[in-house]
């Protein structure tokens, strides 16, 4: 973690700005135990598919997301989640606009 962000009241909205044609990520916390990570997709960017062993849990901040999991298409909108279990395919996408998420993984069975 950085500490340039540590014992600090912040607004996650403005911790990481679109990037054009890209997807930017910023890891804010990182134990053995898990990871939190804030994205920002520009639009038409994504994450191809793969699969992590540990469920995942997925806050879009800005924005709407288009998450597929085991090939169910879902759209996840500003102030909603969605959680990836384990081991299942998953793919996030920036289809209509672009958007920023928080990602929180537990590694934990």
């Amino acid at each position: 973690m950085n500490d340039d962000i540590k014992a600090k009241a912040l607004n996650i909205q403005f911790l990481l700005d679109y990037q054009k044609d890209s997807v930017v990520s910023r890891e804010v916390l990182k134990k053995e135990l898990g990871t939190i990570t804030f994205f920002a997709f520009d639009q038409g960017q994504g994450l191809s598919e793969h699969s992590a062993p540990f469920d995942a849990f997925v806050q879009v901040i800005d924005g709407e997301a288009e998450i597929t999991i085991s090939g169910k298409t879902h759209t996840v909108s500003s102030g909603e989640f969605i959680i990836m279990p384990a081991n299942e395919p998953h793919a996030l996408q920036a289809v209509i606009s672009p958007f920023k998420m928080i990602l929180t993984m537990i590694k934990s069975n």
